[in-house]
C-alpha cells in the first residue's frame, strides 16, 4: 500500500496562506500551482476554493505522491496533477507548455502559485521560472509565491539565516532569494507588485500581476 508523501511545513502554513488566498482569487477560475511537492496544498485549497479548478504540478517524480493526495480527496475541481520544469539553456521557461484553459478571446491562468520553492532550486532556474511565466498567465492574472526572502542584502530573522546555511549545505545553488532580485526579473516579464504580506514564521506572500501589453 503507497503511503502518501507529508511535509508538515504544509500543515503549518496553509491557514495562513488561505486567508490570503481567498483575498485575492474570488474572481479566478483556473489556477496553477508550481511545485506542488507532497499535494497537500493542492487538496486543502481547492477544497476550500471549490470555484476555482486548481491545476498541480511539478517534476514528474513528484506526480505519484500528489496524485495519492488527489485520489483520497476525490475533489471535482483537482485534474490530474501534470509534469512542468523550470528548463534553463538557450530558451529558459517552464515545460513542457500545458494546455491553457479558455476564457473568451484570451488563454491562460487566471493565476499562477507556487510555496517554497525559489529557495530550493538554482538560481538559474528561477531565471526560467520567471521567464516562462508570459506563456502561461492570462492577462492581468496574478503569480503568487511564498517563502521566505532577503531585503537589502540581509536577512530578516536568525532563523532564515540558519535556514539559508542549511540550504546551501544540502545544495549549494540554493539559498533564501534577494526580493530585489525577484522582483526585476518579475518586473522584467511584465508583472507588477501588488502586495508583499508578511506571513508567519518569516516568510512572506508576494502578489504580481501580470500587466497588459
Amino acid at each position: 500500500m503507497n503511503t502518501k508523501p507529508y511535509a508538515e511545513s504544509c500543515d503549518r502554513n496553509r491557514e495562513p496562506i488561505l486567508a490570503e488566498l481567498q483575498r485575492h482569487l474570488g474572481d479566478a477560475r483556473h489556477v496553477l500551482e508550481i511545485g506542488s511537492g507532497t499535494g497537500q496544498h493542492t487538496v486543502h485549497f481547492a477544497a476550500a476554493m471549490p470555484w476555482l479548478r486548481w491545476q498541480a504540478s511539478d517534476h514528474p517524480d513528484y506526480l505519484p505522491g500528489i496524485g495519492l493526495w488527489l485520489q483520497d480527496a476525490a475533489l471535482p475541481n483537482t485534474p490530474p496533477a501534470i509534469a512542468l520544469q523550470a528548463v534553463t539553456g538557450e530558451m529558459p521557461g517552464l515545460q513542457p507548455l500545458p494546455l491553457l484553459p479558455q476564457a473568451g478571446d484570451t488563454s491562460g491562468f487566471d493565476a499562477v502559485f507556487t510555496a517554497n520553492t525559489l529557495h530550493i532550486m538554482g538560481w538559474d532556474n528561477v531565471q526560467a521560472l520567471f521567464a516562462g511565466l508570459p506563456a502561461l498567465m492570462a492577462p492581468q492574472a496574478l503569480f503568487i509565491a511564498y517563502g521566505p526572502f532577503n531585503y537589502g542584502g540581509g536577512f530578516t530573522s536568525d532563523s532564515n539565516r540558519n535556514f539559508d546555511g542549511w540550504l546551501k549545505a544540502r545544495d549549494p545553488r540554493s539559498g533564501i532569494r534577494d526580493f530585489e532580485a525577484v522582483d526585476a526579473l518579475a518586473h522584467a516579464q511584465g508583472l507588477m507588485l501588488r502586495e508583499d504580506v508578511t506571513m508567519p514564521a518569516n516568510n512572506r506572500l508576494l502578489i504580481w500581476q501580470r500587466m497588459p501589453g
